[in-house]
């Protein structure tokens, strides 16, 4: 990846906060846990918005799924699963992406699962490096709600999407390295891979990939830390593993009258999928806005993810 992607700002970088100074953060995969077979959901506040509760590896653990009033089961039903931040929860993360619209217009399910909160941990996804204490089985979990789905709407399974904020943008990408062959495309808002999740990463088909971050998020640095991978890092797995041309097409975005963003896509990949950066010189560890940082994050992931299935870009 061209250094010229650190052309603003790129001096505040420090390598403070983030993800984490744990260097073994090597996960395990189990089998599918057996004591999972049930979920009762019901309705909440919002119209068409459920809660589910289930038992999963002897742990209590919900979902909100969201499901638009009026689903046509004669053309594509594709999922997006939306995994919100290290100590946030589902509801929160519902809260700020305001998906309902992009989900009623695109035939499209939303689920918005939530982590686990251990005796050590907040809310969390087990991705490694600063959650390595942590026994959560979140692969089989996430796993365990695509076979809810499915028993109970006719998704389309080449479908399937993961966007997450901070540490479920870690998770989002350590499901395309772990449970790959059920996810067409990922994104990460302010994530990145931790060490484990890099070190070990397994893809089973080219898959596509966005990523956006600001050069001034200190939570997750730009440049990494010692317990995750800096972005430029992560853009460069994800371009090799999927073949693509090493040099972006740029497109350049003014932000404000003296700010620009970069939107740089990787093409000519396997499959016809991309690898896309968006890299916003003042942003920090947030979930930008039209308003706010002139990009809405939860366009532009539909807009990428949406381009594909598991077979690469859809005709």
């Amino acid at each position: 990846m061209k250094s010229t992607t650190k052309f603003l700002l790129l001096f505040l970088i420090s390598s403070c906060g983030g993800g984490g100074s744990s260097n073994s953060d090597n996960q395990s995969v189990s089998p599918p846990d057996t004591n999972t077979n049930s979920e009762s959901c019901e309705n909440t506040s919002i119209d068409n918005l459920q809660k589910c509760d289930l038992k999963h590896d002897n742990l209590d653990r919900h979902y909100y799924i969201y499901i638009p009033e009026i689903l046509d089961n004669n053309s594509s039903i594709p999922v997006l699963f939306a995994l919100h931040g290290y100590g946030s929860s589902a509801y929160r993360h519902f809260s700020y992406t305001n998906y309902i619209p992009i989900a009623d217009s695109n035939n499209l399910v939303i689920i918005y699962p939530q982590g686990a909160t251990t005796d050590t941990l907040s809310s969390h996804w087990n991705v490694g490096g600063w959650t390595s204490k942590s026994t959560v089985k979140d692969i089989e979990f996430i796993d365990t709600l695509i076979n809810f789905t499915k028993n109970k709407i006719m998704i389309d399974e080449t479908r399937i999407y993961s966007s997450g904020m901070s540490n479920g943008g870690y998770m989002s990408y350590h499901l395309a390295c772990n449970l790959g062959e059920k996810f067409a495309a990922i994104a990460s808002i302010t994530g990145s891979m931790t060490n484990g999740t890099y070190d070990d990463c397994s893809p089973s088909h080219p898959t596509p990939v966005l990523q956006i971050h600001g050069l001034l998020d200190y939570v997750v640095p730009y440049d990494g830390n010692a317990g995750s991978k800096s972005i430029p890092d992560v853009i460069d797995y994800w371009v090799n593993y999927n073949s693509c041309s090493s040099d972006p097409d740029r497109l350049i975005k003014y932000s404000d009258d003296f700010d620009l963003i970069l939107y740089d896509t990787y093409i000519n990949c396997l499959n016809n999928v991309n690898v896309k950066l968006i890299l916003h010189p003042t942003m920090g560890h947030t979930w930008p806005s039209t308003a706010e940082y002139n990009v809405s994050a939860s366009n532009e992931i539909w807009d990428f993810v949406s381009q594909y299935d598991l077979y690469g870009l859809i005709n």
